[in-house]
């Protein structure tokens, strides 16, 4: 039990990287050097909770309990055996799992968006040959007794190739939320950036007023969206940001800037 706790929070750890990495990797941005400390990558990977991702938990779990479930619900007895059998034929045809998740592995470049489903057979049909049920139904054949190594090395294998499912599904939730966010950008919180200096934007840069001699903070710059905020510095993005032209604005927070933060523009609705 401790070494499955100790794999699901490395897991929930790895998952929360990538997610992070690959959300703000698509504004240009670092994770390391942002400084997220560890617990926010761990609450990061929760994004991976999606409803399809918590049925199929959910199914795991009670897929081995289906016929006493079944049989508290009066279920009639042929019908349980029949289940019960269906369930043992499956899990006797673990190496075709691993097989059809090699094949799609050679056809990785043509099974985008669902790449994930390729090494979740091949963990799957390794976990389901290691389970009872997997063990040959004739009398005559004794059950074969796996030697503890090769049970540790197929959970070991297994163990990987969720590592490299989990990686894959938080990459793409990423970048997914990443351009759903960048599309909706003036949605975010606003940005009212007044200093005492002119500062150099990347073009296009925001919109820019100068206020006149007699102002402290004399220039104010708008048309801003916060994106991040942390450790007394702001990354920005202009309304309207385009990824593949436009930069992230990081401002450093000190006695030469003030910054107001304003709601962005928001959705409409019909009444």
């Amino acid at each position: 039990m401790a070494g499955l706790a100790s794999f699901a929070g490395a897991l929930m750890l790895y998952a929360g990287y990538i997610y992070t990495n690959a959300y703000f990797g698509y504004f240009r941005l670092n994770p390391f050097a942002v400084g997220f400390s560890t617990f926010e990558l761990v609450m990061r990977s929760l994004r991976l909770a999606t409803l399809p991702v918590l049925e199929l938990m959910a199914l795991a779990l009670l897929v081995p309990a289906l016929p006493r479930l079944l049989a508290v619900l009066h279920v009639p007895g042929h019908r349980i055996r029949r289940i019960r059998d269906f369930g043992r034929a499956v899990a006797r045809s673990y190496l075709a799992f691993v097989v059809v998740g090699v094949v799609l592995m050679v056809l990785w470049r043509w099974i985008q968006p669902v790449r994930w489903l390729a090494p979740l057979l091949v963990a799957g049909g390794l976990l389901l040959g290691l389970t009872h049920a997997a063990q040959p139904a004739q009398p005559a054949q004794r059950p074969r007794i796996r030697a503890p190594w090769e049970r540790a090395g197929s959970l070991l294998v297994a163990g990987l190739f969720l590592t490299w499912v989990a990686a894959l599904v938080a990459g793409q939730l990423g970048r997914q939320d990443a351009q759903r966010d960048a599309e909706q950008v003036a949605r975010r919180v606003a940005v009212v950036l007044m200093s005492t200096e002119r500062l150099d934007f990347a073009p296009p840069g925001p919109h820019y007023e100068d206020l006149g001699k007699g102002v402290h903070y004399r220039y104010r710059y708008t048309d801003l969206r916060l994106l991040l905020e942390r450790d007394h510095r702001y990354y920005l993005l202009r309304v309207g940001w385009d990824h593949d032209t436009d930069p992230t604005y990081v401002i450093e927070d000190d006695d030469t800037v003030r910054i107001e933060l304003r709601p962005g523009v928001l959705p409409r609705t019909d009444r």
